[in-house]
C-alpha cells in the first residue's frame, strides 16, 4: 500500500491504451511479434467505439469497376485540403489493399457481390482517374462495418494471448527526462492503482468528441490520451479541424452513415429542392463531408430549413426500396425508427450536420510514433511513446477526412506500429527501474480531484464546456466567435477548481471518472479554440466568414499547441511532408499531381 492506495506493478515490453480498432490492431499484432503486450481499456473491448462505425472501409480493389490506390492518394491528398503529410498518405493507400485482404482473411464478414468478391460502395470525395469519375472503393459489411471489424480483431488478440485490463481508467503517462516509462490506470473493479512499465506506451484512445453538445462520439470519447501528452508537456497538431459530418440524426446526433448517399439517398430542403447540385455540380450528395454540412448550413442560414423551425433538412432513401434497405442499411432502418420515429421505406429522415471526428490529435510518423519539435527539428521521436488511430495526427487526413478513410487509418497504422516495435524493441534487454518518485505527481493530481469540496456539480461544468464549443466552434467561425470562445473556455477552467466530487470512494465510482474526463476535455476544447482563432484562413473543417479564402502562401503548416502552465496556449508549427515515399507516385499525370 502507498497512502491509501494499493498499487499493484506490471512489466511489459508495449502497453496498448485504448482497445478500439486501432488498439486491437495493435495489440494483435505486438502479440503476435513475440513481444509482451498488455492493452488497458476503460470499457469492454467490443463496446468500443468503432462498434459504430456504419459504412466502410476503403481500399482500392477494384473489385466494383477500375481503382488504383494513386487515385486513392490523390482523393485523399485533395480531401485533405491538402495540409495531409503525403509520405503518409501514400503509405496508406498503398497498404489500403494488404490490410482489407487480411483483414478478410482473419474473419471480417464483408458483405460480396454475386460473383463472390468483397462488395464497395461509393463514398464522398473518392473518384476514379484523378477526379473525372466516382470510384466505389469502400468495403462495407452491411451497415456495420466498424462493429465487425472490432470483434474479429478482438478475437484475433485473445488467439494471441495479448493481456487485456478491462475497465481501467488510465490516469496518466510515466514520463522521465523526455522518455516515456509507462503508464498508470485505476482498477474501477478493485480500486487499486496500478504502475504498467513498459519499452513503449501505445496511445490508441480515440477522439474527444465529447468536448461538443452535439456530436456522433460514445460519451466514452474523451480524448484521454490527448489529455495525457498535453500533461506531458507534449503538443497537440491541427486541433482546430474538427469535422462536422452531415447527417446527424435531428434531435440526437446519432450518425446516419455516408453509405446512405453512397446507395443513392439524397438531400433536399423545404422546397424539396435537391440542393447539393448548386453546392457540388459533379459530386452532388458524395461531396466531401466539409462541403456538405457547410452547404446544409448555408440552406438553414438562408431560411430554406425543414421542420417548425425551420432548423434541419431531409434525407431520402425511400425510393431505394425496401429490399436495398433491408439488405444494405438495416441499422440505418433501425436507428432512424428509434431516433427520429421515421419509415425509411416511407419518409425522409431529419438531419443535421454534427460533431463526428477529430482530424488533429498526437502528432505522429507513419510509424506511429509520437514526435514534437524540439531543437529544431519538427519530426523529433518521442522515446517510448506511439499514437495510433483517432487520438494520431499522422496526418493523413489533414484539415477533412473522407468518409471510409478512419477505418483504413486505424488498421494500417494500428498495424505500422506493431511492425514498428517488433523492428526497434529489444526484448532481452532488461528495463531500468522506474525512479521512486516517479508516481507521485500524477497521484496527488487524482487525490486532488477525488477529493474536489467545491460547490459547482461535474455536470453543470460539462454543460458549459459543451456550449461553448457547439456555439464558438461551429461550422463556421469568426475571429470574434472564436476569442469570446477562447475567453469562456478560460473562465470554465478556472471554475474547475471549484468543482465537486460528492463520492470518494475507489470502486466504480462514475462521479470520479467523469470529473477526470472533463479536465481532460476543458485542456483539448482550450487548444481546439486557441488553434481556431490563431488560423486565419478557411481550410477543410476550419471555415473561418472573416477568412474566407484558403491561404497556402501564410498556412500551409500544421498547428502545433502546447498547453502551458497556467492555461496559456503555446503555437508553434511543423511543415506539411510534401514528400512521397516512393518514385511510383511520378507516374500520377503532371495535371494532377498532389506535390
Amino acid at each position: 500500500m502507498t497512502g491509501n492506495y494499493e498499487i499493484v506493478h506490471h512489466t511489459y515490453d508495449v502497453v496498448v491504451m485504448g482497445a478500439g480498432g486501432a488498439g486491437l490492431r495493435a495489440t494483435f499484432g505486438m502479440a503476435e511479434k513475440g513481444l509482451s503486450t498488455a492493452c488497458i481499456t476503460k470499457v469492454f473491448p467490443t463496446r468500443s467505439h468503432t462498434v459504430a462505425a456504419q459504412g466502410g472501409m476503403s481500399a482500392s480493389l477494384g473489385n466494383m469497376g477500375p481503382d488504383d490506390w494513386r487515385w486513392h492518394m490523390y482523393d485523399t491528398v485533395k480531401g485533405s485540403d491538402w495540409l495531409g503529410d503525403q509520405d503518409a498518405i501514400e503509405y496508406m493507400c498503398r497498404e489500403a489493399v494488404p490490410a482489407v485482404i487480411e483483414l478478410e482473411h482473419y474473419g471480417v464478414p464483408f458483405s460480396r457481390t454475386d460473383d463472390g468478391r468483397i462488395y464497395q460502395r461509393p463514398f464522398g470525395g473518392m473518384t476514379t482517374n484523378y477526379g473525372e469519375g466516382i470510384a466505389q472503393r469502400t468495403c462495407a459489411a452491411a451497415d456495420r462495418t466498424g462493429h465487425a471489424i472490432l470483434h474479429t480483431l478482438y478475437q484475433q488478440a485473445l488467439k494471441h494471448q495479448a493481456e487485456f485490463f478491462i475497465e481501467y481508467f488510465a490516469i496518466d503517462l510515466i514520463m522521465e527526462g523526455g522518455v516515456c516509462r509507462g503508464v498508470i490506470a485505476w482498477e474501477l473493479a478493485t480500486g487499486a492503482l496500478h504502475v504498467f512499465r513498459a519499452r513503449t506506451v501505445v496511445l490508441a484512445s480515440g477522439g474527444y468528441g465529447r468536448a461538443y453538445f452535439s456530436c456522433t462520439s460514445a460519451h466514452t470519447c474523451t480524448g484521454d490520451g490527448n489529455a495525457m501528452v498535453l500533461r506531458a508537456g507534449l503538443p497537440l497538431q491541427d486541433m482546430e479541424f474538427v469535422q462536422f459530418h452531415p447527417t446527424g440524426i435531428y434531435g440526437s446526433g446519432a450518425l446516419i452513415t455516408e453509405g446512405v448517399r453512397g446507395e443513392g439517398g439524397y438531400l433536399t430542403n423545404a422546397n424539396g429542392e435537391r440542393f447539393m447540385e448548386r453546392y457540388a455540380p459533379n459530386a452532388k450528395d458524395l461531396a466531401s463531408r466539409d462541403v456538405v454540412s457547410r452547404a446544409m448550413t448555408i440552406e438553414i442560414n438562408e431560411g430554406r430549413g425543414v421542420g417548425a423551425e425551420k432548423d434541419h433538412i431531409h434525407l431520402h432513401l425511400e425510393h431505394l426500396g425496401p429490399e436495398v434497405i433491408n439488405e444494405r442499411l438495416p441499422g440505418i432502418s433501425e436507428s432512424a425508427r428509434i431516433f427520429a420515429g421515421v419509415d425509411v421505406t416511407r419518409e425522409p429522415i431529419p438531419v443535421l450536420p454534427t460533431v463526428h471526428y477529430n482530424m488533429g490529435g498526437i502528432p505522429t510518423n507513419y510509424h506511429g510514433e509520437v514526435v514534437t519539435l524540439r531543437d529544431g527539428d519538427p519530426d523529433s521521436v518521442v522515446p517510448g511513446l506511439m499514437a495510433i488511430g483517432e487520438a494520431a495526427c499522422v496526418s493523413v487526413h489533414g484539415a477533412n477526412r473522407l468518409g471510409s478513410n478512419s477505418l483504413l487509418d486505424i488498421v494500417v497504422f494500428g498495424r505500422a506500429a506493431a511492425l514498428r516495435c517488433a523492428e526497434v524493441l529489444d526484448t532481452n534487454a532488461s528495463q531500468p527501474a522506474l525512479p521512486q518518485d516517479a508516481t507521485e505527481a500524477i497521484i496527488e493530481r487524482f487525490d486532488a480531484i477525488r477529493y474536489a469540496n467545491g460547490a459547482t456539480p461535474t455536470a453543470e461544468l460539462r454543460l458549459r464546456m459543451q456550449r461553448a464549443m457547439q456555439t464558438h466552434g461551429a461550422v463556421f467561425r469568426t475571429g470574434e466567435l472564436l476569442q469570446e470562445g477562447v475567453e469562456k473556455l478560460a473562465n470554465i477552467r478556472k471554475d474547475f477548481a471549484d468543482v465537486k466530487v460528492t463520492d470518494r470512494s475507489l470502486i466504480w465510482n462514475t462521479d470520479l471518472v467523469e470529473t477526470l474526463e472533463l479536465e481532460n476535455l476543458i485542456a483539448q476544447a482550450v487548444v481546439t479554440l486557441s488553434g481556431a482563432a490563431n488560423r486565419t484562413e478557411s481550410r477543410g473543417g476550419h471555415a473561418r466568414e472573416d477568412y474566407a479564402e484558403r491561404d497556402d502562401e501564410k498556412w500551409m503548416k500544421h498547428t502545433l499547441a502546447w498547453d502551458e502552465p497556467g492555461g496559456k496556449v503555446r503555437i508553434g508549427y511543423r511543415p506539411v511532408h510534401m514528400n512521397t515515399l516512393t518514385d511510383d507516385v511520378e507516374t500520377i499525370p503532371p495535371k494532377a499531381r498532389v506535390y
